[in-house]
């Protein structure tokens, strides 16, 4: 179960409220840390929470993963949702704690099957809305 590269191992939780997230969309996000050498779901957002409410469950100075269900209207005004995973990793962080969550990351994302776009963002400009937006075509 452990990650061979960084020796985490993923809580049965993150995988059982992605599902959650993915197939009854009883969440609207979800922020997972790193504890104890194993990855834990931190806080769930409620189906009626916003992008900010998402935003400001991120620490400004500590590394997270995320899970983001984005809502959006087509073109054609069809609404669709994309669920993105974010690696929070901002530049205030500790060089070891991004080290540890760079080299989790990848394994931990293929335990959450469904994710349909990455970011990887050091700063909230680079995980804005218009970042999701154009990144869902």
């Amino acid at each position: 179960m452990a990650n061979a590269a960084s020796g985490m191992a993923v809580h049965d939780d993150c995988k059982l409220k992605f599902m959650e997230l993915k197939t009854k969309r009883t969440h609207r996000f979800i922020v997972f840390k790193i504890e104890e050498k194993q990855i834990i779901v931190e806080k769930l957002g409620e189906p009626t929470e916003t992008y900010d409410d998402f935003t400001a469950s991120l620490p400004a100075e500590e590394c997270r993963y995320a899970v983001y269900d984005f809502d959006f209207l087509t073109e054609e005004n069809v609404p669709k949702s994309r669920i993105f995973f974010i690696a929070w990793s901002p530049d205030t962080a500790r060089v070891r704690s991004k080290m540890i969550y760079a080299s989790s990351k990848d394994r931990f994302k293929r335990e959450l099957d469904g994710i349909q776009v990455e970011l990887q963002a050091t700063d909230p400009t680079e995980m804005g809305l218009d970042v999701f937006k154009s990144r869902v075509n």
